[in-house]
Parts: C-alpha cells; structure tokens; sequence
C-alpha cells in the first residue's frame, strides 16, 4: 500500500463561500517525488484533532501559502494587513505540529510550513525580513511570470552534520526565493540546516528528533524533478514514510 500523506490546507473566500486550497505543485510533488497518495486536510472551526489525522495518514506536508502566521501567537506586533492572516489554519497547523512531532510523524515544513514550525515550538517570526538591516529582499515580484517569481533567487550554505548535510554532498546551492516574513529568534528545539548569505535562516531540523523533520523557506516541490537538492528531499521523505510502517 502506498503511503498518505497530509497536506495542510489554506482556507480562502471564493464568491462568498470558504474552500480550503492546496497548490498543484505540493500535491504532484507528494504524489511523484514522495511516492505518497496526497491527501488534503481542511482547516475547520473547530480543528481536525490531531489523533485523527494520524490515523488517516503516515506524514504531513506543512505547505506554503500567501497567508502569515498571525503574530498574535509569537508574541509580534500587530500585522500590517490582517486580511493576509489565516486564523483558521494557524488553530489547526501549530498544535498538529506539536502532536506529530511528538509522536515521531514525518513532518516536511515548506515556506509558511517553516514559519508555523518554528511559532509552534516557542520562536519568533519577522514580519518584514526586508526591513531588517542587513537582510536583503526575498520577496518575489508579483508582476513577474512564476516561472521567474520561482526562478533561482539565492545561495544557501549548508550546515555541516544535520540532515541536509546527509541528504546532499552540496554545501552550497541556489534557491528560489518567495516569503516576506522569516524566522527571527530560533525556537530552543531547532537547529539552523541552512542560511542565506545575509544570515536568513533558510532550513531547520530538530536538535532531538523522534522521527524525520526538516523545515525549509525555498519551494522544493517547484518543478522538484529538475533539481538534485529537491529530489533529495522527497527521497528523504518517502524513505521515512516506508520507515514508519
């Protein structure tokens, strides 16, 4: 059988009714890069309970989204534009994370996945990383093509001994760049995979893990086929998806 995977849903309006949305690109990476049947998990009022989606699935894929973690749960000062919050998916994402971490789920963490990880765990996010001196922009240009917008943006440099060093014999390699906000003071449970050049935290993993984890502020799941650093990523997961049966 082939193993389930969980997507974490955005919750939006369309034509007045709330839908619950998941990117093509983060199901058809789970389906042909993790070798998984993706299943979208909707963010509801009140949440799924955590004890139920792990009977549903083997890991869960924490997605990226236009929507920030509202900073009213690290602790932030209030948002800019709150309509660009997503309440419903924060009350379901960051106690789901706390539960599958500790009972071993293989977790995969992209953008906003990252940023949820790092708030669950007692971190702190910055809203503008532009604005931070020293930062450079790693926003994307709406007007741009996504080809452009998911183009190659940046360097990272790899952390020596952690997960991403394992995965991959390359210290340094180029990703795409498409966040505003990124993690500021690191949660005490993480540790740093990778960092942009200007210091940005780009990767994590767990100083203590119980099953696999790794966060990540690129987009992997964008065309993952074409890039070695991608493949390896979703190798990684379907290998811990088979190792929890």
């Amino acid at each position: 059988m082939r193993r389930r995977v969980g997507l974490i849903s955005d919750r939006r309006m369309l034509d007045g009714h709330a839908a619950h949305l998941v990117l093509e690109p983060y199901i058809t990476a789970v389906r042909d890069g993790a070798d998984a049947v993706p299943l979208l998990l909707p963010v509801l009022d009140p949440p799924l309970d955590p004890a139920d989606v792990f009977s549903a699935v083997d890991g869960l894929l924490f997605t990226g989204s236009p929507s920030n973690v509202a900073p009213q749960f690290y602790g932030g000062s209030p948002a800019r534009e709150p309509k660009n919050q997503d309440l419903h998916r924060d009350q379901f994402a960051l106690p789901l994370i706390r539960a599958a971490l500790a009972a071993g789920v293989p977790c995969l963490a992209i953008c906003r996945g990252i940023q949820e990880l790092n708030v669950a765990l007692g971190g702190t996010l910055f809203q503008h990383v532009h604005e931070v001196p020293g930062r450079i922009d790693h926003r994307e240009r709406p007007r741009d093509p996504v080809e452009v917008q998911y183009g190659p943006a940046h360097e990272v440099v790899v952390a020596d001994g952690g997960v991403l060093a394992r995965l991959t014999p390359e210290r340094r390699f180029v990703v795409n760049s498409v966040h505003g906000q990124g993690i500021d003071r690191l949660a005490s449970a993480l540790r740093v995979e990778a960092s942009a050049p200007d210091g940005q935290i780009e990767a994590v993993s767990l100083t203590e893990p119980r099953g696999f984890l790794l966060g990540v502020q690129w987009h992997p799941e964008w065309r993952w086929a074409e890039h070695p650093v991608s493949r390896a990523i979703w190798t990684a997961f379907a290998e811990a998806l088979d190792a929890v049966a």
